[in-house]
């Protein structure tokens, strides 16, 4: 029996063979996402037996992972897309063995919330905190698994509070996520024209001045704790609108009246991972560093020559009072490579004679989507 040439079909028989081979390529899809959950269950037995319980989830793996999926994409789907459905079936796969639980700012709605679903994929038990320390103590007493802080914004710059917070705690840096901020009005109020309040987080409405100056010049604008707070407050208010992302639009079921408000198209804050464990080498890393120096001249130089001699890219450094005494600072630098590897492990070896205070606050992959 001959094969029908697709040319004789009709436009409804050549969507019914389309169809049927969707629907097959479906039913292995499934059973391979099965496969690998099986896998996953196995690995999570082999761990229990061990007695490694208490790192199920290893960064430096998944984002070796992603890294494979994202060389092998040939498209049509974006690198973004195709590494979004790949980690949901890794965060399905390893709530089969432990589901995490990921302390964030809070409340629920908040740009750390979606940076918790961008890293670890929606099978999470994401906990809300009120305040930036409160994350960190909840991962040191052990409630948690991990916590997800936000560092610096391409716009607004570092978050102080943060940094502040790695002087005191000795939790680790174990990984990071690039989340590019999109603002939106959000409100029940039937136009622009019918708003008289707008409320958000200081941050946000600094991102969107040149907008709001422009489409709601004089309406009155109230910073509160954050962007989650902001649309809990305009519930009950038709006549105010919040500034948010389009997750507390969705957790809220509130409207969105005009999208994508931020004054800077490209504006993107950077999260960190806290948690207890040291992360091996994933093949791309980045190390960060907590380092003070002696109030002599040309130690700050001391401590950066070996950096640039050693030829290690240093992405960021930034200093913040130290607590210990007026005009005393501390450094956080992040550079390129893994603690453990060279040339960073001679760089760092040489920092610690320099510096009078030294810390390494973690080695841990890039982000990578």
């Amino acid at each position: 029996m001959q094969d029908t040439d697709p040319s004789d079909m009709s436009e409804q028989q050549r969507l019914q063979v389309i169809r049927g081979r969707i629907d097959a390529l479906d039913r292995q899809i499934q059973e391979l996402i099965s496969e690998r959950a099986q896998c996953a269950q196995q690995i999570a037995a082999i761990k229990q037996a061990s007695g490694e319980v208490n790192h199920f989830y290893r960064p430096e793996r998944e984002a070796q992972i992603l890294r494979q999926v994202v060389e092998r994409n040939q498209g049509p789907l974006s690198n973004e897309a195709i590494g979004r459905l790949f980690r949901e079936i890794m965060s399905i796969c390893l709530a089969l063995q432990e589901p995490l639980r990921v302390a964030f700012l809070g409340p629920e709605g908040t740009f750390t919330q979606a940076a918790v679903f961008k890293h670890f994929g929606q099978s999470v038990r994401a906990v809300p905190m009120r305040a930036i320390d409160e994350v960190f103590r909840e991962v040191e007493a052990g409630t948690v698994n991990y916590g997800i802080v936000p560092v610096e914004n391409s716009t607004e710059g570092v978050v102080n509070h943060t940094l502040d917070m790695f002087l005191r705690s000795p939790l680790n840096i174990c990984g990071e996520v690039h989340l590019r901020i999109h603002h939106h009005l959000i409100s029940r109020a039937g136009g622009l024209e019918a708003i008289r309040r707008i409320y958000s987080h200081q941050q946000s409405l600094a991102q969107c001045r040149e907008w709001l100056d422009t489409h709601l010049p004089g309406v009155e604008q109230i910073a509160v704790s954050s962007n989650g707070e902001a649309v809990k407050r305009v519930r009950g208010e038709p006549e105010a609108a919040a500034i948010a992302g389009q997750c507390a639009a969705d957790i809220y079921s509130l409207p969105v009246l005009a999208a994508n408000i931020e004054d800077e198209s490209n504006n993107t804050t950077r999260f960190l991972i806290i948690g207890t464990q040291a992360v091996p080498p994933s093949g791309h890393d980045k190390t960060t560093l907590l380092v003070s120096s002696y109030n002599r001249p040309g130690m700050l130089f001391k401590l950066l020559e070996p950096i640039a001699r050693h030829g290690v890219s240093m992405t960021r450094i930034e200093s913040r009072p130290s607590g210990r005494g007026m005009w005393d600072y501390v450094f956080f630098i992040d550079m390129e490579g893994h603690a453990r590897e060279e040339p960073l492990s001679s760089v760092l070896a040489e920092l610690e004679q320099e510096a009078s205070l030294f810390r390494v606050l973690g080695a841990y992959p890039t982000g990578v989507l």
